[in-house]
C-alpha cells in the first residue's frame, strides 16, 4: 500500500497469521475482490444457484434411464434444499464489525467514509453517536433479517458495504451517557469483529485497553485503527502502539494508520480508506466460507460432485436424444419437399377450376381468345386492355385457392412423414415424447397456405415487368447476331403486349403458366417471346419455395418442442459450471 503525495504512509505494519494465509488465498490483486460477481463471492449463492438449476431441470424425453434420472434429481434437490442451503444460511449471515472506540476517535467518520456517504451522524457535540447504525449491503437484508443486533440499531442499506460483512457505528466506549457505555459493550458482545478507532492522543487511556483484554480472553478478532497520527510522530506512536499490542496479546491484529489531515469535514479521502475498504472486502470473500465448509460442510459438499455428475449425465442423455431426433426430423422433410416440387412442376396447381376457367376465357369470343391474329400480329387497344385486366380477377382467384389447396396438402403430408419418423419403428429414443407434445395448429396451416398464395398471385405483375425490362436478346440460340430491327420490333412487340392485356391481365397468364396450363406458356411466348419463359421459369421456382417453406413451417412447430431449455446441447453444462464454482470457493 502506497503512501499518498503529502500524507504518511496508510497501512497495516502487522498482521496476524490467520489474515496473512487468509490474503494468500484472496485475489493476487485485492480490488479484483470488489469486482467479484455474487456468484463468486459467497458459497449460499452458489448452493442457491445450483439448487435452482437443479428443481428447473426437467426430463421431456422418455429414453432409458429416465426413472433413475429422475430419482436422482428428487435426491438432490433433497440434499440441497433440506440441508445445505438451511445450514449456510445460518453460517453465511453477514460478519457484524463493530466500530468502536473513545469519545471523539472519529469512529462516524470512518464509518461514512468507508461506505462513501453520510449514513451516520457525525460531530463536535458529544455524544455524537446517540443510536448505533447498522450499515450492510441491501442483497444481504435477508440474511441479517434474524440477527438480535436489529433491534437496538437503525438499519441503512447500501451497495457500497460489500456483500458479507455489516459495519456497526457503535457508542462511545467512554459516554457521558450510562446508556450509551451500556448500548457499545453489549454490542461489542455481539461483534463478529472489533475494528477499534483510537488516534494519537488518546491510544494510551486505560478504559479501551481494559475492554480489549476482556476482547481477547473471549478470543475476539481485533483489528485497530489509528486516526489523525501527525507525520512527524508517526514511527514513535506507531512503534509504542505496537508494543502495546503485543503485550496485550494482541500482536496479530492488523493495524490502519490514518494520518492528521488538519481541520476536516465531511468525509475522509478514499485514498485513505482504501487499505481498510479492501481488507473489510477481503473478509466479505470467499475465504470466509471455506473455513464454514472445512469446519461444518466439507463432506455434504463433496458428496455433492458425484450427484451432480450423474445428474448432468442424465440431462446430456436428453439433448444428445434431442440432437438424434432433429436429425431424424429433418430427414423426414425430405420426401414431403420433394414430392411438392414435383407436383407443382408437374402442374398439379392447374388441375380443375383453374384449367377450367382459363378454357373459358380463351375460348373463341372470349377475354382472351384471339389476341393474336393468325397473321401474328397482336390485337388490342388500352380500352381492351382494361376490360381483359378485369375479366381475369376470377382465373388469379382460382389460382389462389388452387395454391392455398395445394400448400396446405404439402404441410399435412409434412406432418404425416413427420409423425411417422416418431414414432414409426425406426424412430429414436424419445420420438414418442415429441410427438406426444407436438400439437401442430392445422387451421394456421390453411392460414398460412392462403397468405403465401395470395403474395405469389401479387407478385405476378412485378416478375412481368421485371422480365419485359430485360432487352431482347442479341444472338439466336445458335448464336447467329440479330439485326437492330428484329431488336426493335421485339421491343415494339412487347409494348403491344402490354396495351392489350395490361400488366393484370400479363401477370394472370404468366401464373396460369407457371401453374401448369400450357395454352397460358404458349400464348405468354407468342406475345413476349424469351421474356415469358424467364416470367414463368422464375414464378414457378418461387411456388417450389413456398411449398418447402410450408414443410419447413411443420418441421418448426415440431421443433419447438425440442426447444426446451432441458434439451439444450449445453444443458448439462450449466450444472458442471455450478459444481465448478463450488469446488472454487471449497
Amino acid at each position: 500500500m502506497s503512501a499518498q503525495p503529502g500524507t504518511a504512509p496508510v497501512q497495516p505494519v502487522q498482521t496476524a497469521r490467520p489474515l496473512a494465509a487468509h490474503a494468500r488465498h484472496a485475489a493476487s490483486d485485492p480490488r479484483d475482490v470488489l469486482a467479484r460477481p455474487l456468484a463468486a463471492t459467497s458459497l449460499l449463492d452458489a448452493v442457491r444457484d445450483l439448487l435452482r438449476d437443479v428443481e428447473r431441470t426437467g426430463f421431456p424425453l422418455e429414453i432409458d434411464g429416465i426413472t433413475a434420472a429422475r430419482a436422482s434429481r428428487a435426491r438432490l434437490v433433497d440434499q440441497l434444499g433440506e440441508h445445505l442451503v438451511p445450514r449456510l444460511t445460518e453460517l453465511s449471515a453477514p460478519a457484524v464489525v463493530v466500530v468502536s472506540g473513545s469519545t471523539g476517535a472519529g469512529k462516524s467518520t470512518l464509518v461514512n467514509s468507508l461506505v462513501g456517504s453520510e449514513v451516520s451522524t457525525a460531530g463536535v457535540l458529544r455524544p455524537t453517536t446517540r443510536r448505533p447504525v447498522l450499515v450492510h449491503n441491501p442483497l444481504d437484508a435477508e440474511l441479517l433479517s434474524h440477527h438480535p443486533v436489529l433491534e437496538s440499531v437503525t438499519v441503512v442499506a447500501d451497495d457500497q458495504v460489500p456483500r458479507g460483512i455489516a459495519l456497526l457505528d457503535a457508542p462511545d466506549l467512554d459516554s457521558v451517557l450510562e446508556s450509551n457505555r451500556e448500548s457499545a459493550h453489549r454490542l461489542l458482545e455481539a461483534a463478529d469483529l472489533w475494528l477499534f478507532v483510537t488516534t494519537a492522543a488518546r491510544y494510551g487511556d486505560a478504559l479501551p485497553w481494559r475492554v480489549l483484554q476482556g476482547a481477547v480472553e473471549r478470543g475476539a478478532s481485533v483489528a485497530m485503527v489509528l486516526n489523525r497520527v501527525p507525520p512527524a510522530s508517526l514511527p514513535t506512536v506507531r512503534g509504542d502502539l505496537l508494543d502495546r499490542l503485543r503485550s496485550n496479546g494482541l500482536q496479530g491484529s492488523p493495524l490502519f494508520v490514518i494520518p492528521d489531515l488538519g481541520p476536516h469535514e465531511g468525509l475522509l479521502p478514499p485514498a485513505v480508506v482504501a487499505p481498510i475498504r479492501r481488507w473489510l472486502a477481503m473478509l466479505a470473500g470467499p475465504d470466509r466460507a471455506r473455513t464454514v465448509i472445512g469446519r461444518t460442510l466439507r463432506g455434504s459438499l463433496a458428496a455433492l460432485k458425484p450427484w451432480v455428475d450423474e445428474l448432468a449425465e442424465a440431462v446430456q442423455a436428453q439433448a444428445d436424444a434431442a440432437a438424434t431426433i432433429a436429425t431424424a426430423l429433418d430427414a423426414a422433410t425430405e420426401a414431403p419437399i420433394a414430392q411438392a416440387a414435383a407436383s407443382v412442376r408437374g402442374g398439379a396447381v392447374a388441375d380443375g377450376a383453374v384449367r377450367a376457367r382459363w378454357a373459358e376465357l380463351a375460348a373463341d369470343g372470349g377475354p382472351l381468345g384471339r389476341v393474336v391474329r393468325a397473321s401474328g400480329r397482336i390485337r388490342g387497344s388500352a380500352r381492351e386492355g382494361r376490360a381483359r385486366e378485369a375479366a381475369v380477377e376470377p382465373l388469379v382467384e382460382d389460382l389462389i385457392r388452387s395454391v392455398t389447396a395445394t400448400l396446405t396438402a404439402a404441410g399435412a403430408h409434412a406432418e404425416e412423414s413427420l409423425r411417422a419418423a416418431l414414432t414409426g419403428p425406426d424412430a429414436p429414443q424419445g420420438g414418442g415424447s415429441v410427438d406426444a407434445a407436438w400439437a401442430p395448429p392445422r387451421s394456421a396451416r390453411r392460414t398460412a397456405a392462403e397468405q403465401a398464395a395470395r403474395a405469389w398471385t401479387a407478385q405476378g405483375a412485378r416478375v412481368v415487368r421485371a422480365a419485359l425490362s430485360v432487352p431482347p436478346v442479341q444472338t439466336t440460340a445458335d448464336g447467329v447476331a440479330r439485326s437492330r430491327r428484329d431488336q426493335a420490333r421485339d421491343l415494339r412487340r412487347r409494348g403491344k403486349a402490354e396495351t392489350a392485356l395490361g400488366d393484370g391481365g400479363l401477370a394472370a397468364v404468366a401464373l396460369a403458366a407457371a401453374s401448369g396450363v400450357r395454352e397460358a406458356h404458349d400464348l405468354l411466348v407468342d406475345l413476349v417471346d424469351a421474356a415469358g419463359e424467364r416470367a414463368i421459369d422464375e414464378l414457378r421456382d418461387d411456388l417450389v419455395a413456398r411449398a418447402a417453406a410450408q414443410v419447413a413451417a411443420e418441421r418448426a412447430t415440431v421443433g419447438e418442442v425440442l426447444a426446451d431449455p432441458d434439451l439444450a446441447e449445453d444443458a448439462a453444462s450449466r450444472l458442471r459450471l455450478r459444481l465448478a464454482v463450488l469446488k472454487g470457493l471449497t
